[in-house]
């Protein structure tokens, strides 16, 4: 097991050498280097999930690009938003300001057609999340077309709302295992637990970054003013967006013990993109990408 000041080192070492934080150059010419990759095994490492062995959890990021554009092999701009998934036992994960940059290079490049665009971002994405190995599964992405944006919906998460509760929360907490309890002395409970008050921040910038978290679980059951407690306590965390629901998810499993657990939570926009990391116990369908009013 490595020191934690190793593991810390490494972090900081790739986030020094994003772009985040930085002024960057834009380019107006399809460049897949802008690409820029942050590998995951150190923030797992953080969260007691070892090099080289099995992962507790499976699922995806899913991103949402609002501001995809390109132009047709006549000149004419077209735009559209994607939606990118990107499976979560990848090596790797794309720093969320290359992407745009990344998605951005597309603006004045002429692209034969929507299968071209679809063929050429999925190729780019799959090689940096895979670190340029071997792929077991390629990035999805799906195009909507202006066609189809009035089909777009907006819904909340469904469950039994934690927000309900007034209670006392501590201003300075910080996540912890801990905070998190279950009542294992009655029958096991199957039931969905929704809030909107999960905010983390950017490990760079500091900046906040807003989401919505949906626990889906069987099992004891989990105490709810504890596990707000533990959402609210996010506040002044500073992570990634899918770092923050590993974490979330390998403390709710630590300290709960549920026999199936979801985790998914859902960040409002930024630079144009947000960031819906999903991570659950048991193999099933992914939740549908339908956008909160947040978003």
């Amino acid at each position: 097991m490595r020191k934690t000041q190793e593991i810390d080192a490494d972090i900081q070492g790739e986030i020094n050498a994003s772009p985040l934080g930085k002024v960057s150059a834009t380019s107006d010419r399809y460049n897949p280097n802008l690409l820029f990759r942050l590998h995951r095994a150190p923030n797992r490492e953080r969260i007691g999930i070892e090099l080289d062995t099995r992962l507790p959890f499976m699922g995806a990021d899913v991103w949402t690009a609002y501001e995809l554009s390109w132009l047709t092999p006549r000149g004419k701009p077209q735009v559209a938003l994607a939606t990118l998934t990107v499976p979560c036992e990848t090596p790797c994960m794309v720093e969320s300001k290359s992407l745009k940059l990344y998605l951005n290079s597309f603006h004045n490049t002429c692209i034969a057609d929507v299968e071209d665009l679809k063929a050429t971002i999925r190729k780019d994405l799959t090689a940096a999340v895979w670190d340029g190995g071997v792929s077991n599964a390629s990035v999805g992405i799906q195009i909507t077309l202006p066609a189809d944006f009035a089909r777009q919906r907006i819904a909340e998460p469904e469950g039994v709302d934690l927000d309900r509760m007034d209670l006392d929360c501590d201003p300075d907490a910080r996540p912890d295992a801990q905070l998190l309890n279950a009542d294992h002395g009655l029958p096991d409970v199957t039931e969905s637990l929704v809030s909107n008050l999960l905010k983390s921040n950017c490990p760079v910038t500091n900046q906040p970054d807003w989401g919505s978290v949906c626990v889906q679980y069987s099992g004891p059951a989990i105490d709810q003013a504890a596990l707000l407690r533990y959402i609210v306590s996010f506040r002044h965390h500073q992570d990634f967006h899918e770092h923050c629901c590993e974490r979330m998810f390998t403390d709710i499993l630590q300290q709960c013990k549920p026999t199936k657990l979801a985790v998914y939570t859902r960040y409002t926009r930024r630079g144009g993109l947000d960031i819906n990391p999903y991570r659950t116990s048991h193999p099933q369908a992914m939740p549908a990408n339908v956008r909160n009013a947040r978003q």
